[in-house]
């Protein structure tokens, strides 16, 4: 499934895109779940268009317990299996799912971030697998810092809502990057996608979503978040994902917990 190249490529760049890893099948299988979704928004629901501006933003989360059709492709797909072979782990967990919906001509996008800090793990062995639904033009695909990953830097979370920083104690993360100076200085990293395709990317690189102005057509991914056999469970002094019922595990030990199943692990001849 995974080409050694390929994992090469996630290794040095921090994302790298696949071609045509899903079928009509499980296309067909996270529109349904979207419909379900749109329909039935989870408390984590989220519109990040203002009243009055074009097209529309919208995210939901942790919503894949009560989507059977999102549960069909964590447990099926070839997702997993993706994850754990560019991140050469043993075993893979599915830490969380993201929706993301924005409707032609949104002005809004999402600030530079990275993954990592907005969540309760901490690690290498970390990627989202984010499959477009849609056909997305260069324009509108989401934009990676190309080795951004390797850099050792956890930066402070950004508010998507007013692209302001979180407020944690000092010392908690990097302050935010300047960006110009970085985007001056470094390979910036974007597809044109097809459905079929996925991106995956490492929890540390630092992207971001451009808007979709000019596009004709809705633009839909979902993102499968995966965490390989070196995760921990970390506590954050402020907003973290995924919330999740105790007993947690104890701070620096594994996600072993039944929110974080294993779904996908190596065969013991590889």
């Amino acid at each position: 499934m995974i080409d050694p190249e390929e994992i090469k490529l996630f290794e040095r760049d921090g994302a790298v895109c696949l071609r045509q890893r899903f079928d009509s099948d499980w296309l067909d299988c996270l529109s349904r779940g979207f419909e379900r979704n749109l329909a039935e928004p989870g408390p984590y629901a989220t519109t990040y268009t203002p009243p009055g501006n074009p097209g529309g933003y919208r995210d939901d989360l942790m919503n894949w317990a009560r989507i059977p059709e999102y549960s069909h492709f964590i447990h099926e797909s070839p997702a997993a299996a993706i994850a754990g072979e560019l991140t050469r782990s043993r075993h893979c967990r599915i830490l969380l799912e993201n929706m993301l919906t924005k409707e032609p001509g949104t002005l809004e996008g999402s600030p530079w971030h990275q993954d990592l800090p907005y969540y309760c793990v901490d690690g290498n062995k970390l990627c989202s697998v984010w499959v477009p639904l849609d056909v997305i033009p260069k324009p509108a695909c989401v934009e990676f810092v190309a080795g951004s990953h390797r850099w050792r830097r956890r930066y402070t979370p950004i508010k998507f809502a007013d692209e302001t920083a979180y407020e944690y104690p000092d010392g908690t993360f990097d302050a935010p990057p300047d960006m110009q100076t970085i985007l001056d200085n470094h390979e910036v990293l974007s597809w044109a996608l097809e459905p079929g395709d996925c991106l995956v990317f490492h929890m540390l690189s630092l992207h971001r979503a451009p808007s979709t102005r000019g596009l004709l057509h809705r633009r839909r991914a979902f993102s499968t978040r995966w965490v390989g056999d070196d995760a921990v469970y970390v506590e954050r002094p402020g907003p973290v994902f995924p919330d999740f019922p105790p007993p947690r595990p104890a701070v620096g030990e594994p996600m072993d917990h039944p929110s974080f199943p294993i779904v996908w692990r190596r065969d013991a001849e590889s």
